[in-house]
């Protein structure tokens, strides 16, 4: 029998090399996307790293399949309706969990601290996933934890700061008027140091608490937002008091930052989003 193993292997490699063709034309609309707004012909080009006379047969074909549209009137080329098609089926398709347990794996072993995911569930900010480091790290906390009070924790504070107002006010007038009940209980005792509060975890877009809700342990939290500014969950990084980096431009609330942001981007959001609810 005749052996074509390397024939088998050629043509593994050429499918691993792909088209290149369709990898050129794909730096255009991934120039579009970048830039956000239409362009013309020249710029578009120029950030797709090719002379305007190698782009236009693209962007022609791109026309035909709806992926680009240009502008009768000014010229430009914008996204087209199938890009757009293409784009809103595949955040439909998108589950927020799914798209965020690998990120915050990974955000575990890089800083060596237990990471979880809570998401808003019908008693408050709800721990639905711990990935633990390497590390013994002995906290107190499984899937189904409820992290209320909201000024309590860090994760709490995500909620309460990104949340629209009308879900999550009725909440704080009740803790901000409640007696504390023990001595963990966080000394927020008015609207205004609430309110102040908040606006920190805004300002830095990241959730800081010191040995609440469970003493010893400090932790980070950032939100992750979705296509539409919406805040779909909190990725929460938490350790030992004494070798948690507390600083809020730290290399830890850095990373957690930027974990957030990078399961935000696979969920569509754009690199800004709102800084509160409405």
């Amino acid at each position: 029998m005749q052996d074509n193993t390397p024939a088998v292997a050629d043509t593994e490699r050429s499918e691993r090399r792909g088209i290149q063709s369709i990898e050129v034309g794909g730096a255009l609309l991934q120039a579009l996307v970048r830039s956000g707004k239409p362009m013309i012909l020249k710029e578009l080009a120029r950030e797709a790293g090719m002379p305007p006379a190698k782009a236009h047969p693209y962007l022609v074909s791109f026309g035909k399949l709806g992926l680009i549209e240009q502008n009768p009137l000014t010229g430009r080329y914008g996204l087209g309706p199938f890009a757009l098609q293409v784009g809103l089926t595949a955040l439909h398709g998108l589950d927020p969990l799914k798209a965020a347990i690998p990120e915050v794996a990974r955000l575990a072993d890089d800083i060596e601290l237990n990471v979880a995911i809570a998401v808003w569930g019908n008693l408050g900010p709800t721990i639905v996933h711990i990935e633990e480091c390497s590390k013994q790290i002995h906290v107190n906390m499984r899937p189904g934890t409820v992290m209320t009070p909201l000024l309590l924790s860090a994760t709490g504070r995500v909620f309460a700061a990104f949340l629209p107002e009308r879900i999550v006010a009725p909440i704080l007038a009740g803790e901000t008027a409640a007696e504390p009940t023990s001595a963990t209980d966080l000394t927020v005792t008015s609207p205004e140091a609430a309110e102040q509060l908040l606006q920190e975890v805004r300002r830095h877009r990241l959730a800081r608490a010191l040995g609440n809700p469970i003493p010893g342990i400090n932790a980070f939290s950032a939100p992750v937002f979705n296509d539409v500014g919406q805040l779909t969950l909190a990725i929460t990084a938490m350790g030992p008091a004494g070798s948690f980096d507390t600083a809020w431009d730290g290399a830890t609330a850095q990373r957690v930052r930027t974990c957030a942001q990078v399961v935000a981007a696979r969920l569509g959001a754009a690199a800004q989003s709102p800084s509160a609810g409405v």
